[in-house]
């Protein structure tokens, strides 16, 4: 299999999305390259458990992408040999209307993952300068003071929401929440292909909306508001990573990939040891649980 150093994913630098592949060649089949997931995820369950035994780390990992760039899938490859009780995640649909009576940023506060946990965010806060940006009416759902109009949502109103954005990662990262972020690049002809076998295959006609190929037509504004997001927001507490999507399979051997490497280089994770005396007296509570019960 080819060798991927993630350092090639990393928004690091001004990123141009059209200059960006949708597809990277693994030089893999499919076997390897599920062989390579499942190596992959076993490894980070492992992890996940003595991350929780040590207690002092949380994972966010955050996945957004265009319409069929294959987040759900991803999440039930990637995640399904860790412990149910190690990974939770949260889809975001339309805010509530308990969730608009508080600021944007509060449903996804109390949704960070617990210390020793993981939570996925399938779709996440970046919405909120994604779907608003291209459609700015929504906006005036969240009833913000001084936005009694669209003609009042200014470029500073985004340049505020980036850099409110930015300090809310900054603040959960210095307390000790690891964040990954991941955009599945899918390019406009694959998303075709994926919409019309959704239209093709009957046990994947449920996943068909109408309003799929409203935000399809809206492709291009999607595309300049995610490289606006990336550019803003990619950091070295918490990162964007742009990972080629037209494959599905690699696509979720590159998202394994970046959070195994990224875990693997936090120092000093492990089980704790037990205090001296509870060890000392083994042999103690060996005798009294071999003892035959009433």
């Amino acid at each position: 299999m080819k060798k991927v150093e993630i350092k090639t994913l990393l928004a690091n630098t001004t990123v141009k999305l059209s200059e960006r592949p949708t597809y990277l060649d693994l030089e893999a089949s499919e076997k390897k390259k599920k062989k390579e997931l499942n190596d992959l995820r076993e490894a980070l369950s492992e992890h996940q458990d003595t991350m929780y035994a040590h207690g002092k780390y949380g994972v966010l990992i955050c996945l957004q992408g265009m319409d069929t760039a294959g987040k759900d899938s991803l999440i039930r490859e990637v995640f399904q040999e860790f412990n149910p009780r190690g990974v939770v995640v949260h889809s975001f649909k339309t805010p509530t209307s308990l969730e608009l009576k508080h600021d944007y940023l509060w449903r996804h506060y109390i949704a960070l993952p617990a210390r020793g946990k993981y939570s996925v965010f399938n779709r996440t806060h970046y919405e909120n300068v994604l779907v608003t940006r291209v459609h700015p009416e929504y906006i005036m759902a969240e009833n913000i003071p001084g936005i009694d109009s669209v003609e009042d949502i200014t470029p500073e109103f985004w340049a505020q929401r980036f850099e409110q954005i930015r300090n809310f990662e900054k603040h959960v990262s210095e307390n000790g929440t690891v964040i990954l972020k991941f955009f599945l690049h899918l390019s406009k002809e694959e998303q075709r292909n994926r919409l019309l076998r959704r239209l093709e295959n009957e046990k994947h006609n449920w996943k068909f909306s109408p309003g799929d190929l409203k935000e399809r037509a809206l492709w291009d504004k999607y595309q300049e508001c995610y490289e606006e997001a990336i550019n803003e927001t990619s950091t070295s507490y918490a990162p964007w990573y742009i990972i080629p999507s037209d494959d599905k399979e690699a696509a979720r051997v590159l998202v394994a990939k970046v959070i195994h490497e990224t875990m693997m280089k936090l120092e000093g994770i492990q089980e704790p040891e037990l205090d001296d005396e509870i060890k000392a007296k083994f042999g103690e509570y060996r005798e009294m649980l071999s003892k035959p019960e009433n």
